[in-house]
């Protein structure tokens, strides 16, 4: 169990910060970076979770895009300590968390249920519509650039990083991205792109 007793330690006041490994480095590491990001998709999901909740009396299924967000908040607490703990050689399987398997099949089944409900796409969705949509692509996008930084970290040091951490990111924006338009009535509120229409 984490144990937090003092919240400032002076020890990042050069601009470095610990690894789980207790390796020092910048606090603008590719590493870092990745992981930060991680932890502000977090944060965004967090604003999601608390839209969901005001949207229940309107929204029959927003109680449980809240509780699948709730799940998801979980793993990416997991998904950073993976990302700060470098994958090191001859690695015993299980002796640091990492990412597994089992917990992208699990967003895969997420996606698969609820997009089981929505009608295809014939042209991009602007982010937006209801007050939990504009917050469920806030997330999404702020997790593709924790993807993006994964990506650039691992192309740098590709035994260190976890390859279940990118994927996890990926299917997770794929995630959001149906849940918002879960909750855009099932995509009948989305805002659909029209190319060209600001030139009028």
């Amino acid at each position: 169990m984490v144990r937090l007793t003092k919240i400032y330690t002076r020890t990042g006041d050069d601009g470095t910060t610990g690894l789980a490994t207790g390796q020092r480095v910048r606090k603008d590491d590719p590493r870092v970076e990745a992981y930060g990001t991680v932890d502000e998709a977090n944060a965004a999901i967090g604003l999601a979770v608390i839209q969901a909740d005001l949207a229940h009396q309107t929204d029959p299924f927003a109680p449980r895009i809240a509780a699948i967000l709730r799940n998801v908040q979980h793993d990416l607490f997991d998904l950073g300590a993976d990302l700060a703990t470098p994958v090191a050689q001859k690695e015993p399987e299980g002796s640091r968390l990492r990412i597994i398997t089992e917990q992208i099949d699990k967003l895969e089944r997420a996606i698969d249920e609820h997009n089981e409900r929505l009608a295809p796409l014939n042209s991009f969705v602007l982010p937006g519509g209801s007050h939990l949509a504009a917050a469920l692509h806030l997330a999404r996008t702020i997790t593709r650039r924790a993807e993006r930084l994964a990506v650039t970290l691992a192309s740098h040091d590709i035994e260190g990083v976890n390859a279940e951490a990118v994927k996890y990111l990926n299917r997770l924006s794929d995630l959001l991205f149906v849940l918002s338009r879960v909750a855009n009535d099932d995509g009948r509120k989305d805002v659909l792109w029209v190319p060209g229409s600001g030139r009028k």
